[in-house]
């Protein structure tokens, strides 16, 4: 995929509000404010520029209050580095294609990875297969 590269005029312009503090500003949304999330098979994308990031089959209810996946799909669409803010130590995850900031990850989700990617909802966007 070809790396999308906008001037913050143009981020600003093409996101919500809440959407730019996140992906652009490494926001987080509050937990269990984002609804909508459907059950049915299909892909979310990142809300900035339309990647392809998670499968709904790797999605499942941690109960944090952020949509949570196993795994990304295959491919490097989703991207690792480390986040040391508020003086902790983790995982941030962020879209490789726009480097929009889509949440962290932790090793405490379930198998078959062990990993939990705890993604802003206002970051994706769903598309129902088919």
């Amino acid at each position: 995929m070809d790396k999308v590269i906008k001037s913050e005029t143009e981020w600003r312009n093409d996101l919500s509000d809440l959407a730019y503090k996140v992906l652009r500003e490494h926001a987080t949304e509050r937990a269990f404010t984002h609804e909508g999330f459907p059950k049915e098979a299909g892909t979310f994308f990142c809300a900035g520029c339309g990647a392809p990031l998670f499968e709904q089959s790797a999605k499942f209810e941690s109960g944090c209050g952020w949509p949570s996946f196993t795994a990304p799909l295959p491919g490097d669409q989703v991207g690792e580095s480390e986040d040391r803010s508020y003086g902790m130590r983790r995982t941030e995850v962020h879209c490789n294609r726009c480097d929009g900031h889509l949440g962290h990850v932790f090793p405490d989700g379930p198998g078959p990875t062990g990993l939990r990617y705890c993604i802003n909802g206002v970051a994706l966007k769903f598309e129902p297969e088919g």
